[in-house]
């Protein structure tokens, strides 16, 4: 079976039609599946506008954050409580479409138990670009990544990656980092366990309304990647 989780903060706009697109991708792929709507404490109706859509939709589960612990952290939770073998986790404004999960499924045996969506390696579309300001952020927060954690990985923060039951409860049940440097922490995580991650090129699209507080969430995302270089598996 596979399981897809959306993490959602205050996305009870949005959320509904990212619920019927990836209802439409899996029905349409007929394999087993579940979905995993994990609200993360939010002040909106995000969690009823999922719920709402339950009923119909017997292979959807929402589950409640008491408060707002941070994406890491709804992720957490959600790829945990999930039951398939292979489990996705995907932003819920799904600017990499479901359509692109066979790119990394492919990927998955022997050693690898990881494939992440880039954005930044050859063979990547991004249609609509970030503001620049978040965009220059991105890269430089990658660059840092590459040279002092994680070696080969161009891009850590695409909101697109899949990985097998094993790697996924090795590298979420530790997790210390509940915000948004946690897609560094997990795959540190996966490299220490030994297992190959595959980092696969997208077609990607910014959408407006991002959750990311780009002074706040990238003062943190830094100090987060300090810790990492003395994290032990």
């Amino acid at each position: 079976m596979l399981s897809v989780v959306v993490p959602a903060y205050n996305e009870e706009t949005r959320l509904p039609g990212t619920l019927v697109r990836i209802r439409a991708y899996l029905e349409g792929s007929g394999e087993e599946h579940e979905v995993i709507v994990v609200d993360d404490g939010s002040a909106d109706a995000t969690a009823t506008a999922a719920e709402s859509l339950s009923a119909s939709w017997p292979q959807l589960r929402v589950l409640r954050l008491a408060e707002n612990a941070g994406k890491g952290a709804a992720v957490r939770t959600g790829m945990l409580q999930a039951r398939g073998e292979l489990r996705l986790f995907t932003d819920a404004d799904l600017s990499t479409p479901m359509e692109e999960l066979p790119r990394l499924r492919e990927r998955l045996g022997g050693d690898c138990e990881v494939a992440i969506a880039s954005r930044a390696i050859r063979g990547a579309t991004i249609e609509v670009h970030q503001p620049g300001r978040r965009e220059l952020m991105g890269r430089v927060y990658n660059r840092l990544l590459r040279v002092v954690v994680l070696p080969g990985i161009h891009d850590s923060q695409c909101g697109f990656k899949l990985f097998t039951a094993e790697a996924a409860v090795a590298c979420f049940t530790p997790l210390r980092t509940p915000r948004f440097g946690f897609d560094a922490e997990v795959l540190l995580r996966a490299r220490r366990h030994g297992w190959t991650i595959a980092e696969l090129p997208v077609h990607w699209r910014h959408v407006e309304a991002s959750r990311v507080a780009p002074l706040r969430d990238g003062f943190q995302t830094l100090i987060d990647l300090i810790r990492l270089r003395f994290l032990r598996v």
